[in-house]
């Protein structure tokens, strides 16, 4: 198993109507080319929480995702479905459901990797608002 030492919450950037499922995600990313011209393999993303609050995997943890330049070796993803309102505008928008559904695998994850600080995409890259809520805040009681 890779060593984990990081947990990386991410949004999905997807308006209130639109969807974001793991079959989806999967898709748009297969779509994507690499800086040098490759296709990507598929969803970077090891898991997604859709809006009603069931947790989809996406990528095995034992495989590399594609979700945080530079820390995907060392790193889970974790994608909630939405982060855009009907503006269009970067805010939480976490439902209800999508919360306990994060806490949950979060306190999953946790367990199984102790030693991993859990932080939002922008605590990595400050070009990006994603999950657009403080992650590292949320969850200081899952932290190391």
């Amino acid at each position: 198993m890779r060593t984990i030492t990081l947990i990386i919450i991410h949004c999905s950037a997807v308006h209130p109507g639109q969807r974001s499922s793991v079959a989806d995600i999967n898709k748009w990313h297969k779509e994507r080319k690499t800086k040098d011209g490759r296709p990507w393999k598929g969803i970077g993303y090891h898991y997604v929480v859709r809006r009603d609050g069931t947790i989809e995997t996406g990528r095995p943890i034992e495989k590399v995702g594609a979700h945080c330049v530079g820390h995907n070796s060392h790193s889970i993803g974790v994608c909630y479905e939405g982060g855009l309102n009907e503006k269009g505008e970067e805010v939480d928008t976490r439902t209800p459901e999508q919360k306990i559904a994060l806490e949950q695998l979060l306190e999953r994850l946790h367990a199984q990797f102790p030693k991993a600080l859990i932080v939002g995409h922008h605590d990595l890259n400050p070009d990006k608002k994603c999950p657009c809520f403080d992650a590292v805040k949320a969850y200081a009681h899952l932290q190391p």
